[in-house]
């Protein structure tokens, strides 16, 4: 038996393929290009796509669990529940999913709103399964190495209500904890939801704050104009994604996104340790673009 990865060469799928690899897990990481990725030894790499019906049953084929991580698409709930549906019908005995934080919430927000139809798809169906609920990523913020170097500026109109962010890295050192936890299971465990978030409430004025600091330089938040947000978007990234992003911002703004502490508790007892904060990224951060 075996662990099958989806999203297995973007930033959290390739980083818990490598935590699986180095715990010695059989792992098939679906990839659309097997000739252009580079795993781990002993890492197989599988041509598929989510979309492609056969080709995702041929990689389903003695999975144990699976790892799904769907990336924002304007096909992402299809990609998702066709998904579910074929590891299903293979037997799979364990799925840890990626959701995101207040998907049954922002609703107005595309790609939360297909997360929670995936969730809906996972309790109606009663699915063996860990879901996972990140919040915004702190690693979202090295995009903005010149705006805040150059100008002086933080340009995520995230609002002044607290968004409480959370790094990567537990992301997936919770993704990979679960994936073991339901991979040495000798029998389907009960289905469980955790809040992924950081224990900062980060508003735009005390994130430029921080900034500031850590950079040892004036930094002055941009303030919350989401059409100027939505057209720097659409100047690197496809329209439905700008105005996707948009819409997550106005509802940052509008209510907010801050974890209660039962959820941060419930991460700290998962990883074993508190959740990594914003300051100690934003200083690891500015001491690399220095170097």
């Amino acid at each position: 038996m075996t662990i099958l990865v989806t999203g297995s060469t973007g930033r959290i799928g390739a980083r818990v393929v490598e935590q699986l690899a180095r715990d010695g897990r059989a792992v098939r990481a679906l990839t659309r290009s097997p000739d252009k990725a580079a795993f781990p030894p002993g890492v197989l790499a599988v041509q598929g796509d989510l979309l492609d019906a056969d080709a995702m049953r041929a990689a389903l084929v003695g999975v144990k669990t699976l790892f799904l991580l769907v990336s924002n698409a304007p096909d992402e709930l299809t990609q998702a529940i066709n998904t579910l549906g074929l590891a299903r019908e293979a037997g799979v005995q364990g799925v840890v999913y990626l959701s995101v934080t207040r998907s049954g919430l922002y609703t107005d927000v595309s790609h939360f709103t297909a997360k929670h139809a995936v969730e809906r798809m996972i309790e109606q169906m009663d699915l063996p399964a860990t879901i996972l609920r990140p919040s915004y990523f702190f690693q979202n913020d090295v995009l903005q190495k010149d705006p805040l170097q150059k100008a002086g500026l933080y340009v995520s109109p995230v609002g002044e209500l607290g968004v409480s962010m959370v790094d990567v890295r537990d992301i997936v050192d919770a993704a990979v904890l679960e994936i073991l936890r339901r991979d040495d299971a000798d029998a389907p465990l009960p289905s469980v939801a955790y809040e992924l978030s950081g224990p900062d409430a980060l508003t735009g004025s005390s994130l430029a704050a921080l900034w500031s600091e850590v950079l040892g330089r004036e930094v002055r938040y941009a303030g919350n104009d989401l059409d100027a947000f939505e057209a720097n978007m659409k100047s690197r990234a496809p329209a439905w994604i700008a105005y996707d992003m948009r819409a997550m911002m106005a509802r940052y703004q509008r209510d907010g996104a801050v974890a209660t502490p039962e959820d941060l508790n419930r991460l700290t007892t998962l990883l074993g340790r508190a959740p990594r904060r914003y300051r100690d990224f934003a200083a690891e951060t500015a001491q690399g673009w220095q170097a």
